[in-house]
Parts: structure tokens; sequence; C-alpha cells
């Protein structure tokens, strides 16, 4: 979701029960959302400035726990006002699943008539919780710091800091790690007692694994183990249907990647509880005699109550997270008005896997936004690059030891000038193609933030960057600004917000992406074929053929229009992956 669209979802949601994640990489926007919640809320403000030592964890720490604050005393409002409001009290019920115990006991005690405040308080006591205030943090965001040309120890990377200043908060919730493994980051987790279990087995903070596999899930599961921390949820999330950046599988789809999860859960549980357990003995630590609770949970792309309910019931999975959606939805995220216009406009052909990411991953945006014109505004008049005032993805070290941002204009002007110093040498096309790669990169660190400056009317200063937005595909079907309560009445099957008949099935368009992905690849480095990206293409189309055939299998069980259309979609793209062509290498 992006640096900005959810940094304050909490204060918004988190008091209906509602659990979302923060992102705490960017600590600028960070201190500036801290300032602006203190005053609207009428707590003392004390400004953390860059000079303070260990400031960026310091920043982080004081925003969260000023986050917590905020929705303990809203949630406290929020259960007092449902038990003297049978307006208030029956809107929320309208919200809950069909099959919460939750709503089941308010609706009873309604439909009993004598009622009394004192017996609602006291169930909402008992059974209410506030949502979870989570964090996350892209383990490759974890940029070296320096002082007057010295590298600083490695605690103070920007992930590692990020990790701290969660720790040190007082929040009883998680971190989510996304972007594959940080193994020093990961053995950073050891200094803080928190992310162990206590005499009652309880953790205070827990560990949220983002993946994209089976095999990755066990691979940093055991790596944590080993040192005594367990991870408490892996998050399935699609690899290529999903919002922001795109870690793409070898062609494994969601399904059957789901499936082996389903089938694996026990024996993962039991194989990562040994490792733990010889973890913490060589600590000197408690060791949990029974296994610690762990979730499989998934997300990318869900947009309907019956694919929701799918995934739950198939799959056994113990939630389903909805992201995108969301964007359209003012009381839950943070996004600028003109954003989320374009975003309720956007059809199939606007939102797409783009290369704007300057950290080399594909990532999914939106045609048309205000980022897209300043920056090619810059390329028109020769000043392609940012200013680079955050440098949070400063990571390569081509130019510099202390590393330096493709988006950037140090960066791309150099490389503009290698690439004209060769000009000449090179076919027109060949230098076409390179000048684009060079200048399409974004500052994803200021587009990805700006939006809840937008939005809140806080002053934006320096090089103007518009907004960035990595919407999944999903955001096609979704047309219209929507309230909180009309999109949880939509997921759980109690209403609808779609209007389109032609949206896909989830698997359907996520083999679509796949199949569009591996078209792709193949046309645009099948100048350069090696005999490891033969193999690899090869194994890639494979996997799609076994994961139609799981689908195929999966919904002939039951006849009906849905599933004949499925069958339908299924093999069209089945015909589609025939029909792409590998590169044979060529003799010499």
């Amino acid at each position: 979701m992006g640096l900005a669209y959810t940094i304050d979802s909490p204060i918004r949601v988190a008091h209906y029960g509602i659990s979302s994640v923060i992102s705490i990489i960017d600590d600028e926007l960070i201190e500036k959302m801290n300032s602006f919640y203190s005053k609207k809320f009428n707590f003392p403000y004390e400004e953390i400035s860059k000079k303070a030592q260990d400031y960026r964890a310091k920043r982080i720490t004081t925003y969260l726990n000023l986050v917590d604050t905020i929705v303990k005393e809203k949630f406290s409002k929020f259960k007092k006002e449902l038990a003297e409001s049978k307006l208030a009290l029956e809107d929320f019920i309208a919200t809950l699943p069909n099959k919460s115990s939750i709503k089941e006991g308010l609706s009873n005690l309604m439909n009993e008539g004598s009622a009394l405040k004192d017996d609602i308080e006291n169930f909402l006591e008992v059974h209410l919780k506030a949502g979870d205030i989570d964090v996350n943090i892209m383990t490759k965001v974890d940029k070296d710091n320096f002082i007057n040309n010295k590298q600083l120890p490695i605690e103070f990377n920007d992930a590692h800091a990020s990790l701290r200043g969660f720790a040190h908060s007082r929040l009883n919730s998680s971190v989510v790690l996304s972007a594959g493994m940080n193994p020093r980051l990961y053995s950073y987790f050891e200094n803080f007692k928190d992310f162990f279990p206590d005499r009652n087995n309880r953790l205070k903070k827990k560990i949220i694994l983002k993946v994209s596999d089976y095999r990755s899930a066990t691979i940093q599961g055991k790596f944590l183990a080993k040192k005594g921390l367990w991870v408490s949820e892996y998050r399935i999330e699609s690899g290529l249907n999903c919002g922001g950046h795109s870690f793409a599988t070898e062609g494994f789809l969601l399904g059957p990647i789901l499936e082996e999860f389903k089938n694996k859960k026990a024996e993962l549980i039991e194989d990562t509880h040994k490792v733990l357990t010889k973890g913490l003995l060589q600590k000197g630590m408690e060791v949990p005699v029974q296994p610690l609770d762990l979730k499989i949970t998934v997300q990318g792309g869900v947009g309907t109550a019956e694919e929701h309910e799918f995934l739950l019931e198939n799959y056994q999975v113990d939630s389903v997270g909805w992201g995108s959606p969301f964007l359209l939805v003012p009381e839950a995220t943070s996004v600028d008005y003109k954003t989320r216009t374009l975003l309720a406009d956007a059809k199939e052909k606007d939102l797409y896997l783009s290369n704007i990411s300057p950290l080399g991953i594909p990532f999914n945006t939106i045609k048309g936004s205000t980022n897209e014109y300043h920056r090619q505004k810059r390329i028109d008049n020769n000043k392609a690059g940012s200013s680079c005032p955050k440098k949070y993805l400063a990571l390569s070290k081509e130019l510099d030891p202390k590393g330096v941002c493709t988006a950037s204009k140090k960066y791309q002007d150099m490389k503009l000038q290698e690439l004209e110093a060769n000009r000449f040498e090179i076919p027109q096309n060949t230098y076409e193609n390179a000048k684009v790669k060079i200048t399409e990169k974004a500052c994803l660190c200021v587009g990805l933030a700006n939006a809840s400056f937008l939005e809140n009317d806080i002053e934006i200063k320096g090089q103007k960057q518009g907004v960035v937005i990595c919407p999944g595909p999903n955001m096609a079907y979704f047309d219209k600004e929507v309230s909180l309560s009309k999109m949880i009445q939509h997921i759980y099957g109690n209403g609808s917000v779609l209007h389109s008949p032609h949206r896909p099935n989830m698997f359907v368009k996520e083999l679509k992406i796949y199949v569009d992905y591996l078209k792709n690849e193949i046309e645009t480095n099948s100048e350069e074929v090696t005999t490891k990206q033969i193999k690899k293409w090869e194994a890639f189309k494979s996997n799609l053929f076994n994961g139609i055939a799981y689908y195929q299998d999966l919904f002939q069980t039951e006849i009906s229009s849905e599933n004949l259309n499925l069958q339908k979609d299924l093999l069209f793209f089945k015909e589609e992956l025939r029909a792409i062509t590998i590169p044979i290498m060529k003799e010499v």
C-alpha cells in the first residue's frame, strides 16, 4: 500500500476492530504525521530533529505510541457510543461477518428488547477488541548511513532502525517483513526480548512473513527459529496479482501454493517448533511445550465475497486480506482527491506492471499519475532525475560507496552521458530503449508519501514529484469512492460495490498476468539468451501448465455456470501458453 496510504489507517479504523499495517520506513513522513495528529488530538508535540541521537528510531517509537494512545481513546468512546445508541449499534452489527459470534451475541441482546446499557457494555468489554496496529518493514530498504563520511554501525541502517523503533514502542502487535530475506536484519531481532515467548508462552510482539511460496516460508521460518524467534503468521501474497512491488514466482500460481500450505501446515508447525526448541535451549530461555500459534493467511486480487469465502473454506486459511479496493475508502486510507479520482476511473489498460522502481523490481502502478506528469516534464526539458532528498532507495554502489538512487539526477546524468558517448556505436532503437530504462525510474520515497500531505494540507517542499500510487490490477473493477460500511458489507456478501459484470475470477486474472509476464520476458530478453534463461522459461511454462491442470480439476467438482466459464477461460489461456515459443540457443 505504499508509504502514505495506510500511515494513519489504525487511527481511522482500529476502533472498529479492523487491523491495518503502517509502513515505518519513512521517518520524515512519520515525524510530520506525529506533528499533525498531536495537534489534532491536543497532545503535546516535541520535534525530534535529525540532529538527535538515533532520531530515526525515536521518531518511529514516538509516532507508534501516539497512534496507540489515540486508538485506545477512540475505542473507549466507540464502545460507549454503541452502548448508548441503538442506531450506532445496528450500523455496527450490519458491518460484521454473518458468522461472527459478536454479531450473534449483540443481535440476541437487541432482540431481547429489554437489554440494558450495562449488558451491552459488559458484552463489548469481553468480546470486542480494537484492530491491531501492525507495522511493515520492506527488508531490502536497509541502506547504510553515514555521518561526516564515516559509516555508522549496522544497527543504524534504515530497516534496522525501523525495527528498533517498533521494538521500543509499547505496541502489542506484529511486524510484517516483506521483500525477501535479510539475514542481518533477521539476526537483529535477537536484541529485543518482546519477540521471544514469555513464561506463559505469549509473545508481546510477533513476526509476520509475507511469502509467495512454501519453500520460502520454511527457509525463512527455520532461519528465525534457530535464533529462538517464532513466525506467528505466513502471509501468502500472489506474486503478480497484487499492489506495489511484485515478486513473480517461477510460474507457481496461487491455488497450488495454497494447497501445499494446507497439506503441510501441521508439518511446518512441527518442524519449526523443533528448531525453535533448540534455539531457545541454547539461549537458556523458557521453551514452550506446545508449538505457539501459527496462522496462514492470503491476499492479492480478492474482489468478491464469494472469492473471500472460497479461500477460507477450501484452503482453510485463517483470514483473507484486502488492500487496493480500500484506496477508494476515504475513511480507511490517506489518498488525495485527484489520485482517488484517477483510481476510480481506471480501466484494465490503465493499470500496469512498470519498471519505475529504483529497486529494479517490477512495480504495479497506474497511468496518468501526477508523478508521471512531472517526471516526463523533466525528461522533455533534458532535466531527467530526482533531487533525491530522502535517499531511502540510494542502494546502488556503482557510482558512490555511500549509495546512489537510480531515480536520482546524479545517477541518471552519469548514465545518460555514458550512453551518449556510445550513441553512434549502437542501433537507434537500442539507444532509445536504453534511454527509457535510465529515465523511467521514479522517486518513490517522495511520490509514495505525498498523498498524505495533500489530503491533510501539509506543506510539500522541494522538487515537484506528484503522487506515485501502487494499486493491484484488481483496482480496475472498483469504479467509485465508497464508505467503509459498504466496503465491509461487500466483503462479507451483504451488498456489492461492483457494477462491472466483466470482472474475471481472481485465479484466472492471476493466470493471465503470469502468461503475459512470460511473453514479455521472452520478447524483451530474446536477444541475449543463455542456457540458464531457457531452462528458467521452460520451468516457468511447465509450472503454469500444472497450475492450469490443478484449476481444471478443482473447478469440475461442481457443475455451475460460473465453473463452466472458469473452465472456458482456463482452456483459452492453456492455448495461449502453448503458443508461446521459447527461443533455442543458436550454434556458434
